[in-house]
């Protein structure tokens, strides 16, 4: 096995600081942010219990990767659902069941919506 596809194990040099912490590439090769545009996104809603101790949460998922417009989206969803919520590496997540509000906000938008699971 070639040494550079070897994934790091041990470091004391500290050379491990400076790898990125999505690819573990130094230099980073992820991919860039992509521009949103609205009515070519479809974004997928569903509702989720699972591993969060019985606690509904309503998850958006299937995002592009723009991490700040997401952050401004998320911001305006807690607010117009009255909820908190936060953002995970994919998805965004609010409290509670709030699926048609969640559906109407981002259609409004102009996103194309689909509901998933049940």
């Amino acid at each position: 096995m070639a040494r550079d596809s070897a994934p790091l194990v041990f470091s004391t040099d500290g050379s491990h600081q400076q790898l990125c912490p999505q690819c573990g590439q130094q230099p980073c090769v992820c991919p860039g942010d992509v521009a949103v545009v609205p009515a070519q996104t479809l974004l997928r809603v569903r509702l989720e219990k699972k591993g969060r101790g019985g606690k509904t949460v309503t998850l958006v998922y299937d995002l592009p990767r723009n991490a700040a417009y997401f952050a401004d989206l998320l911001k305006k969803l807690k607010a117009h659902c009255g909820a908190g919520g936060t953002q995970k590496a994919d998805a965004l997540e609010i409290q509670g069941d709030h699926r048609d509000k969640v559906q109407a906000f981002l259609e409004r938008l102009g996103f194309q919506v689909r509901r998933s699971g049940g």
